[in-house]
């Protein structure tokens, strides 16, 4: 994981090496998802150091922020495995620092107030922490469709922020109190709890 600068977006936070798509990572027919995966793996080379071939890259999530969000990033998220045996490189501009973590540790760490953490990366490490090797990781995403998130954040009525998707009682009607099937995460100050009624992960 990686720090980024708190001058630029996310900053401050804990996130995963990425960023845009440049218009070199485009195929010639122009397909967009395998854009994404070249610039996951051009991103993972410029902001880390690490070398992945981009055909290995395998999509688990794509994210579309909600229409309030002022700068909205379309966000295909990748798995892939490597080999380390260089240290990360890092610029110390865009990009401050870098962890190795386990996602259980890093979910923790959040919780103890000890780093911030945006909510599609929160829900990202809780897919990881569900299952144990890198192997038994890709195996699982692969065999899987990747999950679709489009966001909704509302305030419940003790006025904490909660994070709807779709399959929520109340996500078509963007309120956090209606009974019913869960599909959110809610984003206390005391710790997020994710709470899934809906989707098996």
């Amino acid at each position: 994981m990686l720090r980024k600068n708190s001058k630029i977006a996310f900053g401050g936070m804990w996130v995963f090496p990425g960023g845009r798509i440049d218009p070199e990572d485009y195929p010639e027919d122009g397909d967009v998802d395998v854009a994404a995966r070249n610039a996951a793996a051009r991103e993972t080379m410029e902001e880390a150091g690490l070398a992945s071939a981009a055909d290995d890259f395998v999509l688990f999530a794509h994210w579309t922020p909600p229409a309030t969000t002022p700068k909205r990033f379309a966000t295909w998220f990748f798995a892939t495995r490597t080999l380390v045996d260089e240290p990360i490189r890092i610029d110390g501009g865009e990009i401050l620092d870098h962890l190795w973590i386990n996602p259980a540790d890093a979910l923790a760490r959040h919780k103890a107030g000890e780093i911030d953490l945006a909510p599609p990366t929160w829900i990202t490490l809780h897919h990881l922490a569900l299952h144990g090797s890198g192997q038994e990781i890709m195996a699982h995403f692969a065999s899987q469709p990747h999950k679709v998130y489009e966001t909704r954040v509302v305030k419940n009525a003790q006025g904490v922020r909660v994070a709807l998707w779709q399959g929520d009682a109340g996500y078509e009607r963007a309120d956090a109190d209606i009974d019913g099937e869960r599909h959110r995460l809610v984003l206390a100050e005391s710790g997020f709890v994710f709470e899934n009624t809906v989707e098996i992960y």
